[in-house]
């Protein structure tokens, strides 16, 4: 008896590993985009070291933020897209990775006030370098207060309408763009700062491992089953001819599991994501859904 509880205490863990596989993003199929994608509305940024070729500490630290703008703007863009195209029985996904996006996009929000605008302001010995960041940080934080208190007010996700999750984002989708834009621009100039640090001193190196270090925790510590895996899936892997390929830096299986384990998690949530889980466009969800559903009512009428 002892043996036979032993083996079945034993077996727990390969089970649970193996239901999560089941649900993990890898297992989702992936269709090329062949309708209106994750690209628009929001005007994807070009990163800085791409379009310049440079590499100083500023051009590479506004191109990893870039990165990380633009996961946040293909998510805005595939939340925009699919909204009103939602089927019923898909609401309550949607709503959970609608909410996934605003979570990801207030704690890049807070993190940046509160931890990387003071470390650069300390290290370029100014002050007012970001004055025009915080008051464009000011002019989209209501419609995205919004946002999560119309989510998180439904009293049912059958209540939800795209419609008006389309006239929320709508009210903010301007200057959400342009400060995610400008923010680039803004740090890429830091560059050409009498009191930037030179290359080859300890300043650049301290500032270096700055960037470094904001870059790495700022998702993660968002949310490892939601913010992480929605991150890692909004993230295409093929553009500007693949030279981000394996961005963010991290041993293969690490990544691997933050999307495939942690994202099992909330399943159903990465549905709607832009990606798939190796990096590729794929055809919206909501599209396909509502392919199938129109073929089924079509097939029921012959």
């Amino acid at each position: 008896m002892d043996s036979l509880r032993t083996r079945f205490i034993l077996s727990i863990p390969f089970v649970i590993f193996g239901f999560m596989l089941t649900r993990a993003p890898f297992m989702m199929p992936s269709v090329a985009p062949s309708k209106p994608w994750a690209d628009g509305p929001l005007k994807l940024i070009t990163t800085p070291q791409f379009e310049t070729k440079k590499t100083d500490i500023f051009t590479s630290g506004a191109t990893h933020m870039a990165l990380l703008h633009n996961s946040i703007f293909r998510g805005y863009n595939s939340i925009y897209r699919q909204a009103p195209l939602v089927l019923d029985q898909d609401k309550a996904d949607f709503v959970g990775y609608c909410l996934a996006w605003f979570k990801f996009v207030k704690s890049h929000h807070d993190d940046e006030e509160a931890t990387l605008f003071t470390k650069i302001e300390e290290l370029l010995k100014d002050k007012t370098i970001f004055e025009e960041t915080h008051k464009e940080h000011e002019s989209f934080l209501g419609g995205l207060a919004e946002f999560e208190k119309y989510l998180t007010g439904l009293k049912s996700p059958a209540d939800f309408s795209g419609a008006e999750l389309l006239r929320i984002m709508e009210s903010f989708q301007q200057p959400f763009e342009h400060h995610f834009h400008n923010e680039i621009a803004t740090i890429t100039k830091f560059s050409d700062h009498p009191n930037a640090p030179k290359e080859g001193t300890p300043e650049r190196d301290a500032a270096a491992a700055t960037f470094k270090a904001w870059g790495k925790s700022t998702v993660t510590k968002a949310g490892v089953t939601d913010v992480v895996p929605f991150f890692l899936l909004n993230l295409d892997r093929t553009v500007e001819d693949g030279l981000w390929a394996n961005w963010p830096p991290m041993p293969a299986p690490i990544k691997w599991g933050l999307i495939n384990l942690a994202g099992a998690w909330h399943s159903g949530w990465w549905r709607f994501a832009s990606c798939d889980a190796a990096g590729q466009p794929r055809e919206l969800w909501a599209y396909r859904a509502a392919d199938a559903k129109g073929k089924r009512a079509e097939e029921s009428k012959a």
